[in-house]
């Protein structure tokens, strides 16, 4: 309790204990058992840690970043990633050559629909978020938050996106030309979206799906079950699924 509870002192855990789990023990007693690298005394918080105001506010925070890809032609590509903290759901996907101002203010009014929920957007001091999309964020009801200077780890879930994309999709193909990186992204992130297991989830899947179907046998399929398989990518992934055997 002490170290899940910074804020929480020897009395504020005596009666955690006596109302909740029913020990009744004195706060002389917890003290007796304090971990020793946390001071008796806490002092007063100035505010919330950053990951403690991530994982409050992650229901209704967005992240979105640049991340860069090569073309056939060596030509530099820029792809634009917006995604929902708490689902990990990449909202938007798009490519540019000339990543301009107005052209990411662009995708984010195409991103973020009129009737959404979320309070916050993250993004880094690059030149392309610029006043104009702070302003322009802020109409659709959303307050931009900048990171630190030098400080990735303050958009690491957007981070993680992108050494995802990297591992599982840019570092297997070669993209000819903006429109065929378009291509391979979209199918890319409705699997990603739609098909593949995330572990900090659960394990779950992004876009919510109906519960696993219910088992009689934990190892074994029904004689009438087939397991059918999707590639996606040409091969690269599979996605994999029940299906009832004809009859």
């Amino acid at each position: 309790m002490a170290r899940d509870n910074p804020t929480w002192g020897q009395a504020r855990v005596a009666d955690e204990l006596s109302l909740k789990l029913g020990i009744q023990v004195s706060p002389r007693t917890v003290r007796a058992y304090w971990p020793r690298e946390i001071p008796p005394t806490r002092p007063r918080l100035a505010s919330q840690s950053w990951q403690s105001f991530i994982r409050n506010h992650a229901q209704a925070i967005v992240a979105c970043d640049f991340m860069v890809a090569s073309s056939a032609r060596f030509r530099v590509l820029y792809i634009l990633l917006l995604m929902e903290i708490s689902s990990r759901r990449i909202l938007h996907c798009s490519v540019t050559e000339h990543p301009t101002a107005s052209w990411t203010v662009q995708q984010f009014r195409e991103a973020i629909p009129s009737d959404h929920s979320h309070c916050f957007l993250i993004h880094d001091r690059d030149a392309t978020f610029s006043t104009e999309l702070d302003m322009a964020v802020e109409h659709c009801g959303i307050t931009p938050i900048r990171t630190p200077v030098r400080a990735p780890q303050a958009n690491a879930f957007c981070e993680r996106v992108i050494g995802t994309v990297r591992r599982e999709c840019l570092d297997y193909v070669i993209p000819l030309n903006e429109r065929h990186l378009c291509a391979i992204l979209r199918e890319w992130v409705s699997y990603y979206n739609k098909g593949r297991p995330h572990s900090s989830l659960g394990p779950g899947i992004p876009d919510r799906r109906t519960a696993s179907p219910r088992r009689i046998h934990r190892h074994r399929f029904e004689p009438e079950e087939r397991v059918v398989s999707t590639a996606i990518l040409g091969g690269l992934h599979h996605e994999y699924g029940l299906r009832q055997a004809a009859a």
